[in-house]
């Protein structure tokens, strides 16, 4: 069966074919009309043509950058933790507002692991409390050894006073002054005293109970964690008794306890050797037969007995001649034989008897005198000198001990001091584990994204992250004033002045226009950009937005173009159309068929436009490109690379034109 269908678009196809050539005709007429039309715009040719101006022209520089705060409080672990770090457990969500009232709560907003400090602190606390304990025991035997000094030196002292009454005794006292003053033992004794007597005031750190009060126990202790130094309070010397009569020596003003340095020249007088010897002295001989007489001698026990000796002699020798008159008339009676020869011969006994009385009465007086009264003055003289130097010597022993028992009392001293300010710091650090709120603002997560480094292994900020000592967790910026920080290159970095004015816009809010004002500008290359490319310096900058706007947030994309110079009325033209040539700059004129070559004086730039200070005047056209029969300068690739600014992260590209006349 057969369809009309084909027979009948026959019809049709003759009449659209005509419509079809017209339509063809149409778009290639509206092409060639386009085609004219954009080479009649663009001049005679096919380059690109700019007319010149003149009017103002501002000279600005132009660079992108972050919004950021100007004061932002950041959050950092203050824990000393060690190579693995330390876990977040708790953490506010970023972008919480921290209020006056999280403020006046303590809010926590970051709390770090603390398992392993609270295991130290129980350490701590065990080694505190066995120091403390040390400390206790060293301050008991200071006061013992320092009551014991005190005892010994008061029985040498009074075994020195009891020999030199016992030699008064023996020869009186002004006899005994004399040769003490002879031998020199005054002299000796005062020395002893003043050397001992500096060294006990060097070494006496008086303790608690030195001054009256009780000796601090374990409790006392732990309450002055604080201020452990206190232990051993300053007071006055103890008071050490002296030879004269026992008096007392003056109570001294209270003194720091001296360093080891500062004791060290008394410890080490001039006059002893440093070894506890008694130093050589010359031997002093001393003749006491001198003093063998009654008249010589004083009111004393020898003088008693020279005395006793004489007056025995005295009886004696009158019993001796009474007993010889007797003798003597007994024999003339005897002759004329009055009496008998038994009566005579009693008479002769009894005067025998007497003579030898006498004789042994001057025998035991010159005996006493000869031997036994130089002996016995010697020997006292002898057990008053020995006391003298068992005092000297009981004085260096207290010295001795005394500083051993400080030396004691200094070391359990220190390490509880020790102990004590490592249990603070671990008990500090406990604290720092629970970060509060201290300043209201945004809760932003690290620091400021402009100045984080990479460490190898850091993950990012969250609940279970591994944090390392002095890294900042939160920052917390001051939402009412903002500014932007840019990086300038260095071949604009001479025209940015602080206070000069700048016009900011944000990418979120492009038709919003902020006022800044230039507050800070590097001095030094920025170091981190100098890791990245080390081929381009770039210097960093910050520009304070003025006034505040809520709708400003951190890290938002800024454009920012600072104010450089205004120039009133020049003529301009594109930066591009301004070429290098045989060391000069020139501007091609006209049409780009046949160009007119001519050398311009240019003066200040911006990131379009170029000051013409010579060469061109306002109307005429310039290529905004170097004409292709025209060969440029031709120039060392080295010294393009030089000339021309690295292209980079922040870097406005600058034009050959104008990196030349830079």
């Amino acid at each position: 069966m057969t369809t009309p269908e084909p027979t009948s678009r026959l019809p049709r196809l003759k009449k659209w074919r005509p419509l079809r050539w017209i339509i063809v005709a149409a778009v290639t007429l509206l092409v060639g009309l386009a085609v004219w039309f954009r080479a009649g715009r663009s001049g005679d040719g096919d380059a690109a043509t700019f007319v010149t101006r003149r009017g103002p022209l501002d000279i600005s520089v132009l660079e992108g950058g972050s919004m950021r705060a100007v004061e932002s409080q950041e959050v950092k672990c203050e824990v000393r933790v060690g190579y693995n770090g330390l876990k977040i457990l708790k953490i506010v969500d970023e972008g919480y507002e921290v209020t006056e009232d999280d403020i006046k709560t303590n809010k926590v907003l970051v709390e770090l692991d603390s398992s392993d400090l609270q295991k130290q602190i129980v350490q701590q606390d065990i080694q505190y409390e066995s120091a403390a304990a040390t400390l206790i025991d060293a301050q008991q035997a200071y006061e013992i050894q320092l009551n014991q000094n005190l005892s010994d030196l008061q029985a040498a002292e009074q075994k020195v006073r009891f020999a030199r009454l016992d030699f008064d005794k023996f020869l009186g006292d002004q006899v005994t002054q004399t040769i003490v003053d002879q031998v020199g033992l005054e002299k000796q004794i005062a020395m002893e005293e003043t050397s001992a007597d500096a060294r006990l005031s060097a070494l006496s750190t008086p303790t608690p109970s030195a001054t009256g009060q009780k000796p601090p126990d374990s409790e006392a202790i732990k309450q002055t964690t604080l201020q452990p130094t206190v232990l051993v309070t300053k007071g006055e010397v103890p008071i050490v008794t002296s030879l004269d009569g026992g008096k007392p020596l003056l109570p001294r003003a209270p003194t720091p306890p001296p360093t080891a340095a500062s004791r060290l020249p008394a410890m080490t007088n001039a006059t002893p050797p440093a070894r506890d010897i008694e130093p050589p002295r010359e031997k002093v001989v001393i003749d006491f037969s001198k003093y063998a007489s009654i008249d010589a001698l004083g009111d004393g026990e020898a003088k008693q007995k020279v005395r006793k000796f004489e007056d025995d002699l005295q009886v004696a020798q009158k019993e001796m001649g009474q007993a010889k008159v007797t003798l003597e008339g007994t024999k003339r009676l005897f002759e004329k034989g009055f009496v008998t020869k038994i009566d005579m011969e009693k008479d002769d006994i009894a005067y025998e008897n007497n003579r030898l009385k006498v004789q042994t009465a001057g025998t035991a007086r010159e005996l006493f005198l000869k031997y036994e009264f130089p002996k016995t003055a010697e020997e006292n003289l002898s057990k008053h000198s020995e006391a003298v130097r068992e005092f000297s010597r009981a004085r260096k022993a207290a010295v001795s001990k005394l500083a051993q028992a400080e030396a004691k009392l200094k070391s359990a001293q220190g390490q509880f001091n020790i102990q004590s300010r490592q249990r603070k710091e671990l008990n500090e650090q406990l604290e720092k584990c629970a970060i509060t709120a201290k300043k209201p603002g945004l809760v932003v997560y690290g620091g400021s994204r402009e100045d984080m480094f990479y460490y190898g292994g850091e993950e990012r900020v969250r609940e279970g992250a591994t944090v390392r000592e002095r890294q900042t967790i939160i920052t917390i910026p001051d939402m009412t004033k903002m500014s932007v920080r840019v990086k300038i290159h260095e071949t604009y970095i001479k025209k940015i002045k602080k206070g000069q004015k700048a016009r900011i816009t944000v990418d979120a809010f492009p038709d919003k226009v902020l006022d800044g004002e230039v507050t800070q500008v590097g001095v030094l290359p920025d170091s981190q950009n100098m890791w990245m490319n080390p081929d381009m310096k770039v210097y960093l900058t910050t520009i304070t937005v003025t006034g505040t706007h809520d709708w400003l947030k951190p890290g938002m994309s800024s454009k920012v173009e600072i104010l450089v110079n205004r120039l009133g009325d020049v003529v301009y033209v594109p930066v591009q159309a301004v070429s290098p040539f045989d060391k000069k700059q020139v501007c091609f004129v006209g049409r780009s068929r046949n160009p007119e070559r001519r050398i311009v004086e240019v003066g200040e730039f911006n990131d379009e436009f170029i000051e013409v200070k010579s060469g061109l005047k306002e109307g005429e056209r310039v290529l905004l490109r170097a004409a292709e029969t025209q060969a440029p300068e031709k120039t060392d690739e080295k010294k393009e690379k030089a000339t021309e600014p690295q292209k980079g992260p922040g870097a406005t590209p600058m034009p050959a034109q104008a990196a030349a006349k830079t």
